[in-house]
């Protein structure tokens, strides 16, 4: 599929069928990853697709892949439902989406979702991350785009998504194996590049 073949499923539905067809299996998986309710997934899914049709326009081949653009949808589609669930609003908004669901749709995703079980777990484990750095972290180990990438799909510096990753790594690593009270000082090379790269942020 080429670059600009995003720009053109907000006007030629054959290149929108094709555009879903390829991608809709990733963005089920980067959805049940976040969320354990079919019906639920299901609505986010086509939420995403919804909008990439909306924004299709403003889609740049040279920011990133098709992939990471979907991703950066689906990362504020999700986003923004986790905060309409805090306000108690999504009642009304998921009848007619649960409606087009039939026994088959539902397997297939509780079958998705039960394969994601791992995925979830580890993305509880980053709940404690500060959000910027938690949402980098997530793009990266669990929906497996480049730091670029997750740049891209975030809105960010690509200096800024490195810096973020790198931050968030070390704490989850911190978190998973805690340094013995006796480990080395850390280099000044390292301290350096740390300062450097915290600068950038910073900057960006």
């Amino acid at each position: 599929m080429s670059d600009g073949k995003p720009v053109r499923i907000g006007t030629d539905p054959d290149a929108f069928e094709a555009f879903y067809r390829e991608h809709v299996q990733a963005v089920q998986r980067f959805v049940v990853r976040r969320v354990t309710d079919p019906y639920l997934a299901a609505d986010l899914v086509a939420e995403t697709f919804l909008a990439a049709i909306e924004s299709a326009d403003r889609y740049r081949s040279g920011r990133g892949s098709p992939i990471a653009w979907l991703y950066g949808i689906a990362h504020r589609v999700v986003s923004a439902e986790r905060r309409r669930r805090a306000r108690e609003l999504r009642a009304v908004q998921r009848i007619a989406g649960r409606r087009l669901l039939g026994d088959d749709d539902v397997a297939r995703l509780e079958e998705r979702i039960d394969a994601e079980a791992a995925s979830r777990e580890l993305l509880c484990g980053m709940a404690a991350l500060p959000d910027g750095e938690r949402a980098v972290l997530e793009l990266v180990a669990i929906d497996g785009l480049t730091p670029r990438d997750a740049a891209v799909a975030l809105g960010i510096r690509p200096v800024t998504a490195r810096v973020r990753l790198h931050r968030a790594r070390s704490a989850m690593h911190d978190r998973l194996e805690p340094r013995p009270k006796s480990a080395a000082p850390v280099s000044h090379t390292t301290t350096d590049a740390t300062t450097e790269a915290t600068t950038e942020e910073a900057q960006s």
